[in-house]
């Protein structure tokens, strides 16, 4: 059985203008109904009367003329809605719509108490009366009343159309100025990212709007200010323990060689690289970074490599396009230096190749080791977290080397995925947006 469509809108924004508009669209459909009723009353009022006096004029000027003149007459008394016809007319049933005898009780009141006049209601098409009276000299005289339905003016649709254009218009605008501020507010949420100097949401609009605005800005300015806090603390905690570290390291080598001053030295590098780490992870999505410069991307990328291929690290590079980006060269080379060290630490060796996309430049790093499991692969980029088997303190690494770059990458307006490769090996792509690039060969 397929869901049938909710009714009710899923957005603030439909749900107020079918609120809105609804509401509108009611008044206006009473406001039109009371006219009509008031019309249609004012109407009949006007017409009885105009019929009672009509009536009662025609019956005397017909029974004051000689008889054969009488049908000369006729004619100049018609109406559109009501003739006089000589002769007792039509036989019809005694039983009187509402309307008819409304129409009958005026004739009545014309015609008392000269005129005694029967009246019958004609079957056939449409609504049709008859009243049948005696004038003075025996002749009989039928009065046959057709009511016609009140005519509607030709622009009145019109009108009605334009009336729910506007109402349906306005509703419309009064709820695009009400939802406008949350939509700046949503994309500004959005925006913001810890560590990263987002623009400040416009002081403008209503009072209502200027006020949230204001806490919103300074909801920013709390956020990057703790940010950083973190991040001198974590200095100051790296600096305060750098000095019994060192000392730690100067003892143990001074001390007596053996399996137990490895292990501890061992250690203390672990100590170390968990600070060093740390730090790195802190700062990374900090705002506090460089400036961006224009980037010769195929040049640096080069370069990359052949300071690792210098050490005798196996970094290879292929499909470099001639591209110039505008980014921020050092946490660029942080990234990628992070993947390719993951790369040759799981592998031996790193592939580095970029293109140019739709999104933007995509940056990827790939090698042959034995890739992560699926379902860890989104996992690995949060911090701390290591994988068993290969991939553990035994190989080397603190847990954060991808996390520090997925952070980065975000600090550059770009994305970082992980995808398995087939035939074995993992592929980091770097993303950064069409933004940032600025001219291709």
């Amino acid at each position: 059985m397929t869901a049938r469509a909710p009714i009710w809108p899923r957005s603030l924004r439909g749900r107020l203008f079918l609120i809105l508009s609804a509401g509108l669209l009611v008044a206006q459909a009473l406001s039109f109904g009371t006219m009509v009723v008031e019309r249609d009353q004012s109407a009949r009022v006007v017409m009885l009367t105009t019929l009672q006096r009509d009536v009662g004029v025609a019956v005397a000027l017909l029974n004051s003329v000689p008889a054969d003149e009488r049908l000369r007459w006729l004619p100049m008394l018609d109406r559109p809605t009501y003739r006089f016809e000589l002769g007792a007319g039509l036989r019809g049933e005694e039983e009187l719509s509402p309307r008819l005898r409304a129409i009958a009780n005026q004739l009545r009141v014309a015609l008392d108490p000269r005129f005694a006049a029967r009246f019958d209601a004609v079957p056939g098409d449409g609504e049709r009366l008859q009243g049948h009276l005696v004038l003075s000299d025996g002749a009989a005289l039928t009065i046959d009343v057709r009511p016609a339905a009140r005519p509607i003016a030709s622009w009145l649709p019109l009108v009605l159309a334009g009336q729910l254009a506007l109402v349906l218009g306005c509703a419309w605008l009064a709820v695009r100025l009400a939802v406008a501020p949350l939509s700046r507010f949503a994309r500004a949420a959005e925006d913001l990212v810890p560590g990263r100097l987002a623009p400040r949401f416009p002081d403008e609009g209503p009072v209502e709007v200027v006020q949230a605005g204001k806490a919103f800005n300074a909801m920013q300015e709390r956020i990057a200010g703790h940010l950083d806090e973190r991040v001198r603390i974590l200095a100051a905690i790296s600096h305060d323990i750098q000095t019994p570290i060192t000392r730690m390291r100067l003892r143990v080598e001074t001390g007596p060689a053996g399996m137990e001053q490895e292990v501890l030295l061992r250690d203390l590098d672990t100590i170390q690289a968990l600070v060093r780490e740390g730090i790195a992870y802190a700062r990374s999505g900090h705002d506090a970074i460089e400036e961006q410069v224009r980037l010769d991307l195929g040049a640096f990328l080069e370069s990359i490599a052949f300071d690792y291929q210098d050490t005798g690290r196996e970094v290879v590079v292929a499909h470099l396009p001639e591209v110039t980006a505008l980014t921020r060269p050092k946490a660029l080379r942080r990234i990628l230096t992070n993947l390719i060290d993951n790369a040759l630490r799981y592998a031996g060796a790193a592939e580095l190749s970029a293109a140019t996309t739709v999104s933007g430049i995509a940056i990827k790093v790939r090698d042959r080791g034995p890739g992560i499991p699926a379902d860890q692969l989104d996992n690995v980029l949060l911090p701390f977290v290591r994988l068993e088997g290969s991939r553990n303190r035994e190989t080397g690494g603190t847990g954060l080397g991808l996390s520090i770059a997925d952070e980065l990458a975000a600090a550059l307006g770009g994305t970082l995925s992980l995808r398995n490769c087939h035939g074995g090996g993992l592929e980091a792509t770097v993303t950064l947006p069409d933004a940032r690039l600025i001219e291709s060969a």
